[in-house]
C-alpha cells in the first residue's frame, strides 16, 4: 500500500467527490464526502477488512473535485459512477427491472405485463412494481379472462379464437358498445388500485351462473380464481389507510455485508418487496448511491419514500424530487422497524454461505495470481462461437469481475459470411474486440480465458500480438469426452490446478457461461424463425436497413423469393449477396 501522507495533507476540508485509481490509472472507486480530507484519511489510517481492504490494496493514486454543496457532490458522484462504472462501487447484482401491469389508453385497451418502463404520466396506466413476475402475469391472465379486452397487438381482419371463447368483443369486426369498454377499464383500474370488491362480485356472479347451467368445470375454475384473489389480498393487507402509496427502505450491516429491504406499498397494500445482500465499503454514501441506482433502473418513482433517520433525507429529496421521510411513531414506524428486522434475519440466514463463497472466490483469485505470476487478476473476458444453420457463425463474449458475471458487459458478434470454421470465427471476434479496446481506450482484461487448448491459445496470442497488446491468456483444455480436464497457460504449460479446487470450479463456470451465451444467441434466432431475428445476424444490416427490408417484404417466404438484384435496391451489393446466401441456407 502506498504512503499518501504528503498528498493527504494538501486535501481541502470542503465537500466534493473523490476518485480512487489503480496502477493502470483506471478509476476503481468513486465516493463523495462532506469533508474530503477526513474521508480520504480514513481509508489509510483505520483498520480495514473485506471489500474495503481489497480496495485500499488496489489504490495507486487518488483525485478529488471540490464542490460548493453536498447535493452538487452527490450529482457529480453519480455522474462519474455512470461514466466509469468503477469496480468497487456498489453493484445491483439483480440487474432485472421489475415488471408493471399496463392498461393502454387506446380506443380498445389492452392489459399486459411490461418491463423497462420510462417515467411517463400520460401514455398508459401503469400499476406496480411487481417483484413477483408470476403474480403479475397471473393477475393479468385472470383479468383478461374475466373482461373481454382486446388481446391482439394490431387489429386483425377477422375475429379470432378469443372472440369465440368470449374473451374478446371482436373489436376488429363487430360494433362495440364503448360504454361497456369504459366500464371494464374502470373496474380493472379500481381492482389494480386495491379495490377488489367489483372483481370479486363479478367472479361470484359468473360462478353462480356457471353452476346454474351445470357448467361445473367453469364454476370450479372461477372458485379457484376467487380463492386466489382472497388469499392474495389477505397476504397484502397491512392494516394501513387505503390512500397510502409509498416505498420503504431499510438496511442492516454486519462484517462488510449490507442487507437491503425495500417494501412497495400501494393503496395500503404491500404489493411486494425487493431484498438483496451485497459486500460493501460501508459508507453512508453507498446507501444513497444504491437507492438512486435502484430508481434509475425502476424509474416509476413512488409518491413518498420512507427511510431510516441515519440517511440524508434532504439530499435524497433534492436528487429524486420526491418526499423522503422518517416516521417516528405509529404504524409506519413499526413497518420501518419490520423492514430492519427482515434485513437482519435475511443476513443472519445467508451470511455464512455468502461469506464462504466470497472467501472461496478471493482464495481462487490469489491462487491464479500466484500460478501466473501476476500482481492482479480481476477482470476476465472469455469467448465462444456457435454456427448458425450449419454454416454461418455468431460469437459471444462474457465478462467476469472477481469471478462474478458482469452481464451488462456481455457482447454478441455477427461474423463475416466468408468465415467457414471455428478458428476463423474466433480470430475475427478477438480482433474486433481488442481493436475496439485499443481504439476507444476501453478497460483491458487482466486475463483472457479461452475455451480450448493450444490452437485457441495460439489464435488469441496471434491477435493480441498483432495489436501490440500485452494481456495474459489461459486455455481450458477438454478431454475426448468434452469435459474440462486441464488449465493451460499461454506457453502451453499445464498449470497444477486440482479439479476439486475452487479455482478450477470458478474457471469452468466461466467456460459454461460463455458457451451458454453463444449457443443461446443462435438458438433463439432459429427458435423464433422470424425474419426480424434473421436480419439481426446478417453482417452489414443495421436498424434502418432492417426496418426497410421488413417493410418491403414482410415475411421470410417473400424475401427468399427475392433476387440479389431486388435486395440491392435496399442494401449495397456485398450485403445483398451475403443476405441472399443466408436465405438460401435456411
Amino acid at each position: 500500500m502506498k504512503d499518501f501522507k504528503e498528498k493527504l495533507a494538501l486535501v481541502p476540508t470542503k465537500p466534493g467527490s473523490y476518485q480512487m485509481k489503480n496502477k493502470d490509472g483506471v478509476i476503481i472507486y468513486v465516493g463523495k464526502a462532506k469533508n474530503l480530507q477526513r474521508r480520504l484519511r480514513s481509508y489509510f489510517t483505520r483498520t480495514v477488512t473485506g471489500k474495503t481492504k481489497m480496495l485500499v490494496e488496489d489504490i495507486d493514486d487518488f483525485e478529488y473535485i471540490v464542490t460548493s454543496s453536498e447535493l452538487e457532490s452527490l450529482i457529480l458522484e453519480i455522474t462519474l459512477i455512470k461514466k466509469y462504472d468503477p469496480k468497487y462501487n456498489i453493484l445491483l447484482r439483480d440487474d432485472k427491472t421489475y415488471p408493471y401491469i399496463e392498461l393502454t389508453k387506446e380506443k380498445y385497451p389492452r392489459l399486459k405485463v411490461v418491463r423497462n418502463v420510462k417515467r411517463r404520466k400520460d401514455k398508459n396506466y401503469l400499476f406496480g412494481p411487481y417483484p413477483n413476475v408470476s403474480a403479475a402475469r397471473s393477475t393479468v391472465d385472470m383479468l383478461n379472462r374475466l373482461y373481454p379486452l382486446r388481446k391482439c397487438e394490431t387489429l386483425k381482419k377477422d375475429v379470432c379464437l378469443y372472440y369465440h371463447i368470449h374473451e374478446c368483443l371482436g373489436y376488429c369486426k363487430k360494433d362495440v358498445d364503448m360504454n361497456e369498454v369504459i366500464n371494464m377499464t374502470s373496474e380493472i383500474t379500481s381492482f389494480l388500485r386495491g379495490n377488489a370488491s367489483k372483481v370479486i362480485s363479478k367472479i361470484e356472479d359468473e360462478m353462480m351462473a356457471a353452476s346454474l347451467k351445470m357448467n361445473y368445470e367453469r364454476a370450479k375454475e372461477l372458485k379457484e380464481m376467487l380463492d386466489n384473489v382472497n388469499i392474495t389480498l389477505n397476504k397484502q393487507k397491512i392494516d394501513l389507510n387505503d390512500n397510502y402509496n409509498f416505498d420503504l427502505f431499510n438496511y442492516y450491516t454486519d462484517k462488510n455485508y449490507l442487507s437491503i429491504q425495500i417494501f412497495f406499498v400501494r393503496n395500503g397494500l404491500l404489493t411486494g418487496r425487493h431484498e438483496e445482500i451485497i459486500p460493501t465499503i460501508l459508507e453512508e454514501d453507498e446507501l444513497l448511491e444504491y437507492i438512486i441506482k435502484f430508481y434509475e433502473r425502476n424509474p416509476i418513482l413512488p409518491k413518498e419514500l420512507l427511510v431510516p433517520d441515519r440517511l440524508d433525507k434532504e439530499l435524497l429529496e433534492d436528487y429524486l424530487n420526491i418526499k423522503v421521510v422518517t416516521p417516528q411513531r405509529g404504524k409506519l414506524a413499526s413497518l420501518l422497524k419490520l423492514a430492519l428486522e427482515n434485513a437482519k434475519l435475511k443476513l443472519d440466514a445467508e451470511e455464512e454461505t455468502i461469506k464462504k463463497n466470497d472467501d472461496e472466490r478471493y482464495s481462487a483469485i490469489e491462487e491464479l495470481k500466484n500460478l501466473l505470476n501476476l500482481s492482479k487478476v480481476s477482470r476476465m473476458e472469455s469467448f465462444d462461437n456457435s454456427h448458425l444453420f450449419g454454416t454461418f457463425y455468431v460469437g459471444g463474449m462474457v465478462v467476469f469481475n472477481d469471478f462474478l458475471p458482469m452481464k451488462n458487459e456481455y457482447r454478441k458478434f455477427k461474423i463475416s459470411t466468408d468465415v467457414k470454421d471455428d478458428l476463423g470465427a474466433m480470430r475475427e471476434v478477438l480482433y474486433r474486440r481488442y481493436y475496439k479496446v485499443l481504439m476507444e481506450n476501453l478497460e483491458k482484461p487482466d486475463l483472457i480465458v479461452m475455451d480450448g487448448g493450444k490452437t485457441q491459445i495460439a489464435v488469441c496470442k496471434e491477435i493480441i500480438g498483432q495489436l501490440g497488446l500485452n494481456i495474459p491468456i489461459i486455455g481450458l483444455v477438454k478431454n475426448n469426452k468434452h469435459q474440462t480436464s486441464e488449465i493451460m497457460d499461454e506457453n502451453f504449460e499445464v498449470l497444477p490446478v486440482k479439479k476439486d479446487s475452487s479455482l478450477f470450479l470458478f474457471l469452468t463456470r466461466i467456460q459454461d457461461e460463455v458457451h451458454r451465451y453463444a449457443i443461446t444467441y443462435h438458438r433463439n434466432i432459429k427458435a423464433k424463425g422470424a425474419l426480424s431475428s434473421l436480419l439481426d445476424v446478417v453482417p452489414g444490416i443495421g436498424e434502418v436497413k432492417k426496418k426497410e427490408l421488413l417493410k418491403t417484404y414482410g415475411s421470410l417466404k417473400k424475401m427468399k423469393e427475392a433476387k440479389v438484384e431486388d435486395l440491392e435496391k435496399i442494401v449495397n451489393k456485398e450485403v445483398a449477396k451475403n443476405l441472399f446466401s443466408y436465405l438460401k441456407e435456411i
